[in-house]
């Protein structure tokens, strides 16, 4: 179990510098978001920028996730999408996904996160699942066929929210791996976060860590919302989970080396 932090809590630096300051702070790994200032995956020459972004964390000794959330990388009007639910435009989203798993593959990456969006008005449930289960089996494919490991994440909000949501997809799509945000199992899940990863440990790939309280859907510093934070570490050491656990604070760039600093020292004092 290595600390890592996230990029999208860097928006306003530039990747090389985001890279730097994070490894220099003292964490192991980065969860890298591809968006448009941090290795946009619609730039080009995007093979030399990838091998450019893999010297850089060979350089600082960090290992990376790729996560794929960018909130307007897709349209520049509308967060998040178009999503794998969508009648018109899910090909893009598959698209930015294939990419992600293709630079993943170039940077040794251990794993590929994402997750399902949220249902548009004009999709059915039973519709938007169909779709979802499509996408994902279409993806795992071309994932597996460049080593690459898939990990869907449960956002509140979205089709596939929780972790029965989870559970549910794995049964039809088998090779999909767990993303977990630790705030979200504070937000929105039924049973305490040391249940939630005790359960979902045999899938897990992949460690978001933020604080929240139960019921909204906001990612806080450390010791400002509900999250146990020794429950969720005893979890994860019981798991004998030994991959990254990545801050995501993406509301918190205005002051990303400060934020970062923090972080650490409160999670090191958790773990």
């Amino acid at each position: 179990m290595r600390l890592g932090y996230g990029t999208n809590g860097f928006a306003n630096h530039r990747l090389p510098e985001a890279l730097q300051v994070i490894a220099e702070l003292g964490y192991q790994g980065v969860a890298l978001t591809l968006d448009h200032n941090h290795l946009d995956p619609f730039g080009p020459d995007l093979k030399q920028r990838t091998a450019e972004v893999g010297r850089l964390l060979t350089r600082h000794q960090l290992a990376v996730v790729i996560e794929t959330g960018a909130r307007y990388v897709l349209d520049p009007y509308r967060k998040h999408e178009p999503t794998l639910l969508h009648t018109d435009g899910a090909e893009w989203r598959m698209l930015l996904l294939e990419r992600a798993i293709d630079i993943a593959a170039e940077l040794g990456a251990e794993a590929v996160s994402f997750w399902s969006g949220v249902l548009p008005p004009d999709v059915s449930p039973e519709l938007g699942w169909e779709r979802l289960v499509a996408s994902c089996q279409q993806l795992a494919a071309y994932a597996a066929d460049r080593g690459v490991v898939l990990g869907v994440e449960p956002e509140p909000g979205m089709l596939l929210d929780d972790l029965a949501g989870f559970f549910k997809l794995h049964d039809e799509v088998d090779p999909l791996r767990l993303t977990l945000d630790i705030g979200h199992l504070v937000c929105n899940e039924p049973t305490p976060p040391g249940e939630c990863i005790r359960a979902g440990a045999p899938y897990l790939v992949n460690v978001q860590i933020d604080d929240m309280r139960r019921g909204a859907h906001e990612h806080l510093e450390f010791g400002t919302g509900e999250v146990d934070f020794a429950q969720v570490f005893k979890a994860l050491r019981e798991a004998e989970y030994d991959g990254l656990v990545a801050v995501e604070l993406p509301r918190h760039s205005h002051a990303a080396p400060t934020v970062a600093r923090e972080s650490l020292a409160f999670l090191r004092d958790h773990t």
